[in-house]
């Protein structure tokens, strides 16, 4: 296995981004946060790639932002300085992004998943914002964005936990599959995205569309 936190593959027009800290649920550290945002933005300018895959070593997807780096650090706010960045370009990447999802999908996790275009889960998948119960600020707009006001109200405001069948009714999952499968699956669906020569048009049209949901 790789020794670096995130491994970068490209198959043909598809590119693999897989989180690789399994011993911490892979946890975006500041380092990962970096290399997630710094291969997203070679992918947006490198025209050989059509679809980014996005999937996770171990059990669990992701587990959000890594709270352990953060209380073990002495300029705390520092470790936040490129979040913002970060999520914005992978929000607003041109290029279809499909997130493999297993295990744990919560907090910064779930906030992960969310900015990807499909997602495909494994049936022992949850997702949720549990960071709510400790006090940190959840991502409503970016939830709401997807399931709905009335569901993200619930998570957001209770931090529960929502399963894959359930994700799946939401309209949250567009591919819910036996645990294992998840990976392959994503890439299936990866290639049929790729081989739709109308694709990035489409993409461009939800980046639009999202974008225009903002101004008053």
């Amino acid at each position: 296995m790789s020794d670096s936190v995130l491994v970068v593959e490209q198959r043909d027009s598809i590119l693999h981004l897989r989180l690789n800290r399994p011993q911490k649920r892979n946890a975006l550290s500041a380092e990962l946060r970096g290399l997630l945002l710094d291969a997203v933005e070679s992918a947006v300018e490198d025209e050989s790639i059509t679809v980014i895959v996005l999937s996770a070593a171990g059990p669990h997807f992701c587990a959000g932002f890594d709270l352990a780096e953060l209380a073990a650090s002495e300029n705390p706010d520092a470790l936040f300085a490129d979040a913002a960045r970060y999520h914005q370009v992978i929000h607003e990447c041109p290029k279809p992004i499909i997130a493999a999802i297993q295990g744990s999908a919560v907090a910064g996790g779930f906030d992960l998943a969310l900015m990807a275009d499909l997602r495909v889960a494994a049936d022992d998948a949850v997702f949720g914002q549990p960071q709510v119960r400790h006090g940190i600020p959840t991502s409503f707009d970016l939830v709401a964005d997807v399931v709905g006001d009335a569901l993200a109200r619930d998570l957001c405001l209770t931090g529960r936990l929502l399963s894959a069948a359930e994700a799946a009714a939401a309209g949250l999952v567009h591919r819910l599959v036996e645990s294992g499968q998840v990976e392959s699956q994503a890439f299936a669906l990866a290639d049929e995205v790729a081989s739709n020569a109308g694709a990035a048009a489409t993409k461009a049209q939800i980046l639009a569309r999202q974008a225009n949901r903002f101004i008053d």
